[in-house]
């Protein structure tokens, strides 16, 4: 097996793990408590929560795991290979919730499947550099600083509308990107040595990029139905990864001759499987959270 196909293997693992850990923290997050609150006190809660922590042990997980595919592939090929976790989501959470899995959920699972495998074996993502430049992350903060503070501020402004957990979405999905090519930069530290390591400054930022994902995922999975900010998460993270490593890495797709065609299909599908995808499956969530509400409400009233 070559480094890239490790390194698949690996981002898979990582999408199991992510999988499990969002199905319990989206049921936490859902029904941690009925009142109106911030971004940091529904953080604050959560972490008072055990199925919080529960949840937060596979994002840790998927964080490690992910690490290690960084270490080995592009930071396209991981990032994609993420949204599979939609698809190990899709039995862990009928499992548990005791229900069938739709054919529309199978139809969409096995085209999204199908898809991803044409992006990575056709476009054969390519490595580019493990760091990127001051000058080029410079640029990134000035461009995408501006978009995420707007996004946030959106969110309050428009706190009743079904816009604002697909901006909290387009944050916290960011956030994660931006964590993903910090760990490959920091991964890359290493190979200088601890003292290069300690004087590079990725590693510094990899905690506040994993803590702005995980608080604005929560809360947007708080601000609406999850049928809006699942999908969003879900694409952006891949999208925005695959952006800032074109940008900031210098990573490339392989886009010669009739692959073109081949990879703007497969990029559709892929995008239009995990909405699809993702709606039915948050929508599920959602449905199965309110009953297990109904049901411990009832019990209380019995008692």
């Amino acid at each position: 097996m070559s480094k890239t196909d490790y390194a698949a293997l690996i981002a898979l693992c990582a999408a199991l793990a992510s999988a499990i850990g969002d199905v319990i923290r989206q049921r936490s997050a859902q029904e941690i408590t009925d009142k109106e609150v911030g971004h940091l006190e529904l953080f604050r809660l959560s972490v008072r929560d055990p199925r919080w922590w529960l949840g937060g042990t596979g994002a840790i997980a998927n964080y490690s795991l992910q690490a290690g595919a960084l270490a080995l592939g592009s930071v396209m090929l991981v990032t994609a290979l993420q949204v599979t976790s939609l698809l190990f989501a899709l039995p862990i959470y009928a499992r548990l919730a005791h229900h069938r899995v739709t054919r529309s959920e199978w139809f969409w699972a096995v085209t999204l499947a199908g898809a991803l495998a044409v992006l990575v074996t056709v476009g054969d993502p390519g490595t580019g550099s493990s760091r990127g430049s001051l000058g080029t992350w410079a640029a990134v903060a000035v461009v995408m600083g501006p978009i995420l503070v707007a996004c946030v501020l959106g969110a309050r402004i428009w706190a009743d509308s079904p816009i604002a957990p697909v901006l909290l979405a387009v944050v916290a999905g960011s956030s994660l990107a931006l964590f993903a090519l910090l760990t490959k930069g920091a991964i890359g530290a290493v190979s200088g040595g601890f003292g290069a390591f300690l004087r590079a400054p990725e590693p510094y930022c990899l905690i506040p990029a994993a803590l702005a994902g995980m608080i604005f995922q929560q809360s947007a999975f708080r601000a609406g139905a999850l049928t809006a900010s699942l999908p969003t998460v879900t694409v952006a993270k891949p999208v925005v990864a695959s952006m800032l490593g074109v940008v900031v890495l210098g990573e490339t797709l392989n886009t010669s001759g009739p692959r073109v065609f081949a990879l703007l299909t497969a990029g559709v599908l892929v995008a239009v499987a995990t909405i699809a995808l993702a709606r039915g499956e948050a929508a599920t969530i959602a449905a199965g959270a309110g009953h297990d509400v109904v049901l411990r409400d009832e019990a209380v009233s019995n008692n």
